[in-house]
């Protein structure tokens, strides 16, 4: 029996196809739902009609692989949980797509995170698991085992952009108070890492896949490969991305190999977030899961 996953992110939807553990197709194409009304609670009209756009075009696919709609497990996050014109956004897909839309709470969200990572990633020692959405950032912390401890914390990068980023150009004013936002909001987050001392970071999502992209393409020419689904990052890379992406205006980012139009913005929020991590936790090591939540769900499938 054919099936579909779809994962409904706050920048990027993410349609997977299946037949039991095979994947017939994939893809993720931007919706940008989040984009001038995820700090307000809402989700404008105009990202409400680029959300009916995209899944349209998920549903010729579905149509074409001939999936039943009853067989589509669709999963709202942050953006859609958070707004309170949820039930109109999911009243209009269901009209017009007939594509039943399940929201998930950020535990949940966390769990199949997880569960996708860890497919793709060995977790051979004590490691922090983080997924950087565009509206929430999920920390799972883990041994070789199980989640030792995970929470779901809706800072993610479109809500970081629009409070910290107004120019096109982050100031070091801005990054300072980024960082003592993020000093307040990731406290629960501080003290599990105090007790569980990650020695890893695993990221997860599209602002590490940009980062592994620019390296691929600094040192090859072209993207990260994709059918390799792990990846060992240099943390000395990571430094010498973050002085590059966080100085640069949008321009410059753009130039830069292996950027691509979604990130160049949100990169910039995005790698404060992670230089916060990493300095802050002491962690000297990263990899990289090209899997994450709709790879956790079609585990569950």
């Amino acid at each position: 029996m054919k099936k579909a996953v779809i994962d409904l992110g706050t920048n990027t939807f993410h349609l997977m196809i299946f037949e039991g553990k095979n994947i017939l197709f994939k893809t993720s194409i931007a919706s940008k739902i989040g984009q001038g009304g995820i700090n307000q609670g809402i989700i404008t009209e105009e990202g409400i009609q680029r959300a009916l756009n995209v899944l349209n075009i998920f549903k010729q696919k579905l149509i074409e692989f001939e999936v039943n709609t009853e067989n589509v497990f669709a999963f709202g996050t942050s953006a859609i949980r958070n707004a309170k014109n949820q039930s109109e956004l999911l009243e209009r897909v269901k009209k017009e797509t007939d594509i039943n839309i399940t929201v998930i709470d950020g535990d949940k969200e966390a769990e199949l995170i997880y569960k996708g990572v860890s497919q793709a990633v060995k977790v051979d020692k004590n490691a922090l698991i983080v997924d950087i959405g565009g509206g929430s950032v999920e920390f799972i912390l883990c041994n070789p085992d199980k989640i030792l401890w995970k929470r779901s914390f809706e800072i993610g990068g479109q809500r970081l952009m629009e409070r910290f980023m107004k120019k096109d150009k982050i100031s070091h004013t801005e990054m300072s108070r980024l960082d003592e936002y993020l000093r307040q909001e990731l406290l629960s987050l501080t003290n599990a890492v105090h007790q569980y001392q990650p020695e890893v970071l695993i990221g997860s999502s599209g602002s590490f896949d940009t980062l592994n992209d620019m390296l691929y393409w600094k040192n090859t020419g072209s993207f990260a490969p994709t059918d390799i689904v792990g990846f060992d990052y240099p943390i000395s890379e990571f430094w010498k991305a973050f002085e590059q992406l966080a100085f640069a205006n949008h321009e410059e980012r753009m130039q830069i190999g292996g950027m691509i139009p979604l990130r160049v913005d949100m990169i910039v929020v995005a790698v404060c977030l992670i230089k916060f991590v990493l300095q802050t936790y002491n962690i000297q090591e990263i990899k990289i899961s090209n899997y994450a939540l709709k790879e956790g769900a079609f585990l569950m499938c």
